[in-house]
């Protein structure tokens, strides 16, 4: 440390001795030499609006690369058997402090910035701007908004801003969203006003906006892309695939058959995180009709989920270099005679060769169990289930949990809205999960006997407490 402090030193000496003129051309950098990086290149120029959005798609990449690392911890889905990535979130330990929920704000931060940056500036000034770009930019204004809601329980929208509760930035991503709706319609922007409202209980909303997205397209998707060469690259793929026998993170036994979704595709192009997509619609259809005691058409609803399931892409990998118990041999699954929690089918024989993995959507729910279906708690738990192994590695599960993030301790010290202990600073942890953060990812396995249990079914506690305002949000 000394020896860095004596250099810095030395470096700003030098500069101060060196100088002719006035002190400030040592300290003042606001002023800009490179002229491709001033904003005279970009406003006013001809297509400077597509440019900007193509620079808030690669900050979205970004954002979901601190999202989905910690939702994902956060969540039953994974367990993280090493300290590579974070540190806290498998043991649903929210600090104020965490580097990585800093890191997960600011970048959600990032992208309303960007956005509104487009409307306001970039936008205006290009000749080119046309109402599609321009909706784009709503739609990003508003999926920042959402992201916010989702995973924090409050969070300001402006620069050391009052803290907005989640709620109202839902209704913020709403409004900002159904702007973009006005101007350009796509499947997208429908889907995601249905999200937003999904999480808010408006049942009724939810269920028009889902309509309206399958309306215009049933296997639409909406990618955040990633550049394996020059970057992004796609965090949630190192972690489940490119990190081979690090085994990071390890999947519960009854979503074996899922991992890992994202794969190495080409030293140029990462797989893509599909955070928008047209099962959702269905499975919001589908809630919102249970809930409503109309089996028949949530029935429906799950078999044209299906149909559109078996269409995508089923990846076919080498996964033997992962052995799925690098860290604990023999104490993870990994063969496809392994019954977990009294079914079949859901592990895979990864030692044996290459393995088929969903890279978009994959389910083990079958036409015969929605032909079963009722009025009941065990069919919304199956219809939980199902929206864990569509959503997995997407960061969904873990707002289906209710819990929220924290504002980070940067924003606490350097905003005066913002003081510890308010809302917004504190974890939201509900009391039904707090109680099993131990048992989320756990599970025994008798390998001898090829019998795998989870510790907790998390869907059945989900339903148990669907009063509550914090989970299940149509009941």
């Amino acid at each position: 440390m000394k020896k860095i402090q004596l250099y810095i030193g030395a470096v700003l000496l030098s500069a101060i001795v060196g100088c002719t003129g006035d002190f400030k051309e040592v300290v003042d950098f606001t002023e800009v030499t490179n002229p491709t990086l001033s904003e005279e290149s970009v406003v006013g120029q001809p297509n400077s609006a597509v440019i900007w959005a193509a620079g808030i798609e690669r900050e979205i990449s970004r954002t979901f690369n601190e999202i989905l690392i910690l939702a994902e911890l956060g969540s039953d889905n994974y367990e993280n058997t090493q300290t590579f990535f974070s540190q806290f979130l498998d043991g649903l330990d929210i600090r104020t402090t965490d580097p990585d929920i800093r890191d997960t704000q600011n970048e959600i931060a990032r992208v309303a910035k960007m956005a509104q940056f487009g409307l306001e500036t970039v936008g205006p000034n290009d000749p080119n701007y046309s109402p599609a770009q321009e909706a784009e930019f709503h739609y990003y204004l508003g999926l920042s908004r959402m992201l916010s809601a989702m995973y924090f329980s409050a969070l300001p929208q402006e620069t050391v801003g009052v803290p907005v509760v989640s709620a109202e930035n839902y209704q913020s991503a709403i409004q900002s969203f159904q702007t973009a709706v006005s101007i350009s319609a796509k499947p997208e922007y429908h889907l995601a006003i249905a999200r937003s409202n999904y999480y808010l209980g408006n049942k009724s909303a939810a269920v028009s906006a889902a309509n309206a997205a399958l309306a215009l397209s049933t296997d639409f998707t909406r990618e955040a892309k990633f550049d394996e060469a020059e970057g992004p690259s796609n965090a949630m793929e190192d972690a489940l695939y490119e990190r081979a026998t690090f085994d990071d993170f390890q999947p519960l036994p009854s979503l074996d058959f899922l991992d890992p979704k994202y794969s190495f595709l080409s030293p140029e192009q990462d797989a893509s995180v599909h955070y928008l997509k047209a099962e959702e619609a269905y499975l919001i259809l589908a809630e919102a009709n249970l809930s409503d005691g109309n089996v028949a058409a949530a029935q429906a609803n799950l078999n044209d989920l299906l149909d559109l399931v078996a269409t995508r892409e089923v990846r076919v990998i080498d996964d033997r270099a992962e052995q799925r118990s690098e860290v604990d041999p023999g104490g993870r699954p990994d063969n496809s005679g392994v019954v977990v929690n009294g079914r079949s089918g859901l592990v895979l024989d990864r030692q044996d060769g290459v393995v088929a993995v969903p890279s978009i959507s994959g389910t083990s729910l079958t036409t015969a169990e929605i032909a079963a279906f009722a009025n009941d708690d065990e069919s919304l738990s199956k219809l939980y289930r199902t929206r864990q192994e569509i959503f997995i590695a997407e960061g969904i599960r873990f707002v289906d949990m209710g819990v929220k993030l924290v504002i980070n301790e940067n924003e606490i010290l350097q905003n005066e809205n913002v003081n510890e202990g308010d809302f917004g600073t504190v974890a939201v942890i509900p009391s039904f999960i707090a109680s099993i953060i131990p048992d989320l990812d756990a599970f025994t396995y008798d390998a001898g006997a090829g019998v795998a249990t989870t510790t907790v079914d998390l869907n059945d506690v989900l339903v148990a407490n669907k009063t509550s305002e914090a989970v299940v949000p149509f009941y």
